[in-house]
């Protein structure tokens, strides 16, 4: 996909995730068919540019191009400077947020809270466009506040209309949160009434979803946030399904054995050795989920407290999962298998 002069390897976007698209993730995820991964939600709050957390999230030390970096508030001012600001500490593309439901940032009129005000919407992107004119900016938002009042066409013409570069939309509102089912119509509007890219968001779980997701929406690429947590080879298989219509078999165990193990490493390295070790859990928990066994494993590996505790543990559980099968068998799969098995036996 070729984009404001980068080119990029596919149309497949990491979303950014609060706590997951750090450095260590999104390096992951573009190594394994990501064209582009977008970086954790950075503050325009000046005052918080000093913070440990806000120096991480602006860390992008050897990270591959193009550098997106997505930026959140609700004062167009502040918006403006804090753009200047990343493009100066190397970021390529700044990325507006107004899809995130959660409260604490809507409570300060931020996120999704924004798409109910859309003068507001139209002077904030006005400012950060302005404020970097040599760097793309793009747009991240759902498909309305509520049910009720979908606005993201509205909100799509005035991104296009201040020059905004290229827009996501998420398939919810802000009051679904992320609960129920994603729905496409909206994107699909949008994309047939504009003339900037849109890429499609939501509840793309897989290489097929990807291709229903393509065909419903007309979209220009595909954004996966969820479904890459503890799978970020999804991005190979879609792109392999897209350009093939066959799909992948599933990993072999020792490609994700060491694809996890140096996963946690860079974890241990970038956060220190006790965030490290407090970041990876969750990671663990999900490069695990559904595994056979997976259960009872996380329920120990929770309580290890050293980085040389952790790694054992895993080395010793995809050790078993490797006896089992050469390749990655979930739960749900081996339970097929035995009922399989027995049928046939009797």
């Amino acid at each position: 996909m070729q984009f404001a002069g980068f080119s990029l390897r596919n149309a497949l976007f990491v979303a950014p995730m609060a706590g997951v698209t750090d450095r260590p993730f999104r390096q992951l995820c573009k190594k394994l068919g990501a064209g582009l991964a977008v970086s954790e939600m950075v503050t325009s709050n000046a005052l918080l540019y000093a913070t440990e957390k806000t120096r991480r999230r602006t860390d992008h030390t050897g990270e591959v191009a193009p550098i997106s970096v997505q930026i959140a508030g609700a004062d167009p001012a502040m918006m403006a400077e804090a753009a200047r600001h990343n493009v100066d500490h190397g970021a390529q593309i700044i990325d507006i947020n107004m899809g995130c439901p959660a409260k604490k940032v809507c409570n300060v009129a931020a996120g999704s809270a924004l798409m109910r005000d859309e003068a507001l919407i139209g002077r904030i992107l006005d400012a950060v466009v302005a404020a970097v004119p040599d760097t793309p900016v793009t747009l991240k938002f759902r498909t309305g506040w509520s049910r009720e009042n979908r606005n993201a066409l509205n909100v799509a013409r005035i991104a296009e209309a201040a020059g905004i570069r290229m827009i996501a939309i998420h398939g919810r509102t802000r009051e679904d949160k992320y609960m129920g089912e994603a729905e496409y119509d909206t994107i699909a509007l949008v994309k047939s009434r504009v003339g900037i890219p849109v890429i499609a968001n939501g509840d793309i779980d897989g290489a097929r979803k990807a291709r229903k997701v393509l065909d419903l929406t007309g979209a220009d690429g595909l954004m996966i946030g969820r479904a890459a947590q503890g799978r970020p080879w999804i991005f190979r298989e879609i792109e392999h399904f897209l350009a093939t219509g066959e799909e992948l078999a599933a990993p072999e165990v020792s490609e994700i054995h060491r694809v996890c193990r140096e996963h946690l490493l860079d974890l241990y390295e970038f956060y220190g050795e006790e965030g490290g070790v407090r970041i990876a859990r969750k990671h663990i928990a999900w490069y695990t989920k559904g595994l056979v066994g997976a259960h009872d494993f996380r329920q120990s590996m929770n309580t290890l407290p050293t980085v040389d505790l952790q790694l054992a543990a895993i080395d010793a559980f995809f050790g078993q999962q490797a006896a089992r099968d050469a390749r990655l068998t979930y739960a749900q799969e081996a339970e097929q298998e035995q009922l399989i098995t027995q049928e046939l036996a009797a």
